[in-house]
C-alpha cells in the first residue's frame, strides 16, 4: 500500500504539515466520469495521500472523519441509501480518475467500520443478510449510509403526512414510497427494507399502525 511522506511524523515526533489536517482553501473539483457531474468534491479529494489510509493515528482519525463527511454528502446528492462495497469501490466516490488514485476495498471497509462507531457519529450500518460467515469481512459487503438517520426519515415521513392533511388516513407502502404524491420527497428511491424500519419507528412512537404485509400493506397515521 502506498504511503506518503506528507502524512508521516518528523524525526522529532512532530506531525509534518498535512492538507488532510487543514485542507487548503482551493476551488473544489468535479469527479471525472460521474453521472452527477454537478457534485463538487472537497479540496482534499485532489490530495493523493487522501486515498491511502495513513499510519499516524492523529492523521488517520482526521482522514476517516473527512471520508465520513464525503460519503454522506455524495450519497445525499445522488440519493444513495445503501452501498455495495464491490460496486462502489470503482465509482468516482472512491476513485479519482484525474489523479489515478483509488481507495482500495479493504480501506473502504475500514472507513465504513469507522462510520458505524460512535466516533463516526453512527452514520452507517452494515447490512447483514442471511447466515453469517466465519470471515467477518464477508459479512461486510454492503452497508446503509445514514446521511439522514432512520429516526430523521421517520420524522420527515410523518411531517409530510401532517402537511398534506392525511393524519387518520390509511396509505400503502407504495403510495408513501414511490407514488406521484411523494415525488420530490428526499426518501424517494429508498430501499423498502430501510423504509419499513422508518415506519416501524413511527409505530413504536404511537404515531402509526401497520395493517398487512408487502407494498400493499396499509399504514394509518395518528
Amino acid at each position: 500500500m502506498e504511503t506518503s511522506s506528507a502524512a508521516h511524523d518528523s524525526p522529532s515526533g512532530a506531525l509534518t504539515p498535512n492538507p488532510m489536517m487543514n485542507p487548503a482553501p482551493v476551488s473544489t473539483t468535479v469527479a471525472q466520469g460521474s453521472t452527477d457531474s454537478d457534485f463538487h468534491f472537497p479540496p482534499h479529494y485532489s490530495f493523493p495521500p487522501f486515498f491511502t489510509l495513513q499510519p499516524n493515528l492523529v492523521t488517520l482519525s482526521r482522514q476517516l472523519s473527512l471520508w465520513n463527511s464525503l460519503i454522506q454528502s455524495y450519497c445525499a446528492h445522488n440519493r444513495i441509501f445503501r452501498i455495495s462495497l464491490t460496486q462502489v469501490a470503482s465509482t468516482p466516490l472512491f476513485q479519482n480518475a484525474t489523479l489515478n488514485r483509488r481507495l482500495d476495498i479493504l480501506s473502504v471497509r475500514r472507513v465504513i467500520d469507522y462510520m458505524v462507531t460512535a466516533e463516526g457519529d453512527r452514520r452507517a450500518e452494515w447490512v447483514l443478510a442471511g447466515r453469517k460467515s466465519r470471515d467477518a469481512n464477508e459479512n461486510k459487503s454492503s452497508a446503509w449510509v445514514y446521511w439522514r438517520r432512520p429516526e430523521e426519515w421517520a420524522d420527515a415521513i410523518h411531517a409530510w403526512v401532517e402537511e398534506t392533511g392525511q393524519k387518520g388516513s390509511v396509505l400503502t407502502v407504495y403510495e408513501l414510497r414511490e407514488s406521484d404524491a411523494v415525488q420530490g420527497q428526499a426518501w424517494i428511491g429508498m430501499d423498502e427494507e430501510l423504509f419499513r424500519r422508518c415506519l416501524d419507528l413511527l409505530v413504536k412512537r404511537g404515531k402509526a399502525q401497520i395493517f398487512g404485509a408487502g407494498e400493499s400493506a396499509g399504514i394509518k397515521f395518528f
